[in-house]
């Protein structure tokens, strides 16, 4: 953690699944805002070869399902939307969160 993140670096890529889903229960989106929201959040800035690869997991498993957006000005984008099997996980991996926490805290 000696580089000024808040968090170390192998959380940020275990928890990268959950934290994606439940920044888009927050509504569609496409993957540079995910990407801004999350490191308001207190990530560190994700790289596109981590973000989209990730993204594209979620939608294999069928939490996340995605549309094309045409581009007013520029080129289109994928934008991506929690789909409600993708809310059921998000609600699970948060239980089984909450449990993991407790052991590491001793509770």
């Amino acid at each position: 953690m000696g580089t000024g993140s808040r968090f170390p670096a192998s959380w940020q890529r275990a928890m990268l699944p959950m934290l994606l889903l439940d920044q888009l229960a927050a509504g569609p989106a496409h993957g540079y805002a995910i990407s801004k929201a999350l490191e308001g959040r207190g990530l560190d800035p994700l790289k596109g070869a981590t973000l989209y690869p990730a993204l594209g997991k979620l939608e294999a498993s069928g939490w996340v399902s995605t549309m094309w957006e045409e581009g007013q000005s520029g080129p289109g984008r994928k934008v991506y939307e929690l789909t409600s099997s993708g809310k059921a996980e998000l609600d699970e991996q948060k239980r089984l969160f909450s449990q993991f926490a407790q052991l590491a805290v001793g509770g």
